[in-house]
C-alpha cells in the first residue's frame, strides 16, 4: 500500500507522517518511508531540492522549477519507491508529484496546459492509494515553521520558496484544498489544529481500516465521524480590547499544546495583559521567548533578559539589536556577555557609534572579522568605511564564492548608495544575491529600480522589503505589480498616510487582512485606523494573525512598525 502526506511548510505533514510510520510498525507491519526524519531516501533526490531550495539559484525559471520537482519525484520512484513496494506493506512518501501540480498551478500560476502533460506522462506509473492532505492555517504553520527553526541554527542560504512570500502558502493551501475536493475518492483532509496525538491515531486507524476495507470504504467512514470538525463562528469583537482578550484565550490555550508556538506568536509584544504568559514561557521556552525580544525595553523583558543571560547568552545579546548603547542596561549587558557571545554582541551593534561599541570592534576585528563588517551596518563616516576597506582588502577575492563573505559584506552597506556601496554589492551579487537585493532598503536611485525589476517576480517579498516608507512612482508601481499575491506590498507601506496607501489598505484589505492592519503603525490612532480596525475584526474575527496585529494597538506597541525596515537575509 502507498501513502503520500501533502501540505504546506509547517503543516507538520513531516512530523505526522514520521509519527504514523512509527505506529504502524508497532502493529507489526514493515513500512518503508521515502522520507524519513525529513530527508530523501535517495541522495539523488535530496541533491535536487537543495538545488530547488537553494536561494542562490534566483534566477530559476518557474518553468525549469516545476521540471525539477517532477524531476525529482521520478528519480525517486524509479530508485527508491518501485522496490519498496515488493519488499514492504506499506510505502510511505513525503510529498509526491502532487506538491509539483500545486506548485506549478496554483504557487506559480503556470498554465494548465503546460503542467498536466508533464505529469501524465510520469505520475500515471506509480499512484498513490490513499493521499492526506494535512491542512492547516498558513498563520500556524509559519509560526511552527519559525519556532522549529529557532531550535537549530540553520547557516545555510534561505529557501526560494520563501522569496515569493506568505502569499504563496495561501496559493499553495487552496490548490491543496482544490485537489482534494477534485479527487475525494483518493484523499483525506487532516485537519491539524488539533493535537499531534489525535491527528497520528486517526491517521493510522485511517491507513489501517483502509487496508482491510479498502481506500473509499475506510475513507467514507472516516468522514461520517466528522473527523473534520466544523469551524466555530469566532465572537463578535468591537475593539481593540476585544481582539487582545481573544488573543490572550488562543495563547493561553496554545501554550498548553504548543509552547514553543505561543511563544513565538508573543514576538515583538509587551504588557500587562500578557507578561505573566511571556515569563512562565520563558521559563519552558527561553530560546523561543528570548528570539521575540528583539527592540523591547520593557520591565519584563530586561528582566528576563538578565535571568536567562547566562543560561542563553547567545540569544540575550540578539535581543538587543535595535536597542541604543546610551540605554544603560543595554550597555552592561552586552559588556557582561561580550565574553561568552562576541558574534552576537557584535551584530547587535548595528548603527551603534558610541564610544564603547568602536572599541569593540577595532578590539575584535582580527578574530571575528565578518561579525564586525555586519555590526557597521548604517554607519556611514569615514571611520566605517576604513573599516570596510581593511575588511575587503583580506576577502575580496572570495566574496563571489563564499556566501558568508558575500552576506556579511552586503549587510554591512545595507540602505547604502555610495560607490564604495555599490563596488561590495556587485561583487557579492553572485553568490548572496538575495542579501545584496535585500541592501537597496530605501535607495531610489536608478540602479536599485533597475535591480528591482529584475527580481520582481522571483523575489517579491526581497524587493516589497526594501521600498518600506518609499513614496516613489517607481515604488507604488512595483507594489501594484505584485500585490494580489504577495502581502508584503501591503507590509511596505507602513505608517503611510497618504492617499495611495489607503488605496492599497482599502482595496486589499479582505485578502491581507492582518497585514493590512499591521501597516497603520502609528496611523492606528487616527479616526481613520480606528475605523478600518473596527471593520476588520468585524469581518475577520477568526484571523488569529489580525488579532495578534489588533492586540498590539491594544497594547500600545504598535509604533514600533519601522523599527526593523528589512530583515537580513
Amino acid at each position: 500500500m502507498f501513502i503520500v502526506f501533502e501540505g504546506i511548510d509547517g503543516s507538520g505533514k513531516t512530523t505526522i507522517s514520521n509519527r504514523v510510520m512509527a505506529q504502524l510498525q508497532s502493529q507489526g507491519l514493515e513500512v518503508k518511508h521515502l522520507r524519513a526524519e525529513g530527508r530523501f531516501a535517495s541522495s539523488v533526490t535530496e541533491a535536487m531540492r537543495s538545488l530547488g531550495r537553494d536561494s542562490r539559484n534566483l534566477e530559476l525559471d518557474p518553468k525549469a522549477e516545476f521540471l525539477l520537482y517532477v524531476t525529482r519525484e521520478v528519480q525517486l520512484v524509479e530508485e527508491v519507491l518501485k522496490p519498496a513496494l515488493s519488499q514492504f506493506d506499506i510505502v510511505v512518501a513525503d510529498r509526491y508529484f502532487p506538491t509539483a501540480e500545486v506548485l506549478g498551478r496554483y504557487g506559480r500560476h503556470l498554465p494548465r496546459e503546460y503542467v498536466e502533460p508533464a505529469l501524465q506522462a510520469v505520475a500515471a506509473e506509480v499512484v498513490p492509494d490513499l493521499i492526506i492532505l494535512v491542512d492547516v492555517d498558513p498563520t500556524l504553520a509559519r509560526a511552527r515553521r519559525k519556532a522549529q527553526k529557532l531550535a537549530a541554527a540553520d547557516a545555510r542560504p534561505p529557501a526560494r520558496r520563501g522569496l515569493a512570500g506568505i502569499g504563496l502558502q495561501h496559493r499553495l493551501r487552496a490548490g491543496y484544498q482544490a485537489l482534494a475536493t477534485e479527487r475525494p475518492e483518493r484523499w483525506f483532509v487532516l485537519d491539524n489544529e488539533s493535537t499531534l496525538e489525535d491527528s497520528v491515531r486517526n491517521v493510522s486507524e485511517l491507513i489501517l481500516r483502509a487496508r482491510q476495507t479498502g481506500t473509499q470504504t475506510a475513507l467514507a467512514e472516516m468522514r461520517k465521524r466528522h473527523l473534520r470538525t466544523e469551524k466555530r463562528h469566532a465572537p463578535a469583537l468591537r475593539s481593540p480590547a476585544d481582539a487582545l482578550n481573544a488573543f490572550v484565550s488562543w495563547l493561553d490555550k496554545r501554550a498548553v499544546e504548543e509552547p514553543r508556538v505561543a511563544a513565538y506568536m508573543l514576538s515583538g509584544l509587551s504588557g500587562s495583559a500578557i507578561d505573566p504568559l511571556r515569563e512562565s514561557l520563558a521559563a519552558r521556552e527561553p530560546g523561543a521567548v528570548l528570539a521575540g525580544l528583539g527592540g523591547l525595553d520593557d520591565e519584563v523583558s530586561w528582566r528576563i533578559r538578565e535571568r536567562l543571560q547566562h543560561t542563553h547568552p547567545g540569544r540575550v545579546a540578539a535581543s538587543l539589536l535595535e536597542i541604543s548603547n546610551g540605554d544603560p542596561r543595554a550597555a552592561q549587558l552586552r559588556a557582561a556577555l561580550l565574553k561568552s557571545a562576541p558574534l552576537e554582541v557584535l551584530s547587535s551593534l548595528q548603527g551603534q557609534n558610541d564610544e564603547w561599541s568602536w572599541a569593540e570592534r577595532l578590539r575584535l576585528f582580527s578574530s571575528q572579522p565578518h561579525a564586525v563588517m555586519r555590526s557597521l551596518r548604517g554607519l556611514w563616516h569615514e571611520e566605517a568605511w576604513e573599516l570596510r576597506e581593511r575588511w575587503l582588502n583580506g576577502y575580496a577575492e572570495r566574496l563571489g564564492a563564499d556566501y558568508e563573505l558575500a552576506r556579511s559584506a552586503v549587510v554591512s552597506i545595507n540602505g547604502s548608495s555610495d560607490e564604495r556601496a555599490w563596488s561590495f554589492r556587485n561583487a557579492a551579487w553572485s553568490s548572496a544575491p538575495v542579501a545584496a537585493l535585500n541592501s537597496l532598503t530605501a535607495l531610489t536611485c536608478e540602479r536599485s529600480w533597475q535591480r528591482r525589476e529584475r527580481s520582481l517576480l522571483r523575489a517579491p517579498k526581497i524587493v516589497m522589503a526594501t521600498l518600506r516608507t518609499l513614496r516613489d512612482e517607481n515604488a507604488w508601481r512595483l507594489r501594484n505589480a505584485v500585490v494580489a499575491d504577495c502581502k508584503e506590498a501591503v507590509d511596505s507601506i507602513m505608517e503611510l498616510d497618504d492617499p495611495e496607501a489607503w488605496e492599497l489598505r482599502d482595496r486589499y484589505a479582505d485578502v491581507w487582512a492582518s497585514t493590512a492592519v499591521k501597516s497603520l503603525g502609528y496611523v492606528a490612532d487616527t479616526p481613520r485606523g480606528q475605523a478600518f480596525i473596527e471593520r476588520q475584526l468585524r469581518l475577520h474575527a477568526g484571523n488569529i494573525s489580525l488579532l495578534k496585529h489588533v492586540s498590539a494597538v491594544a497594547l500600545g506597541v504598535h509604533h514600533r512598525g519601522l523599527m526593523n525596515l528589512a530583515s537580513d537575509v
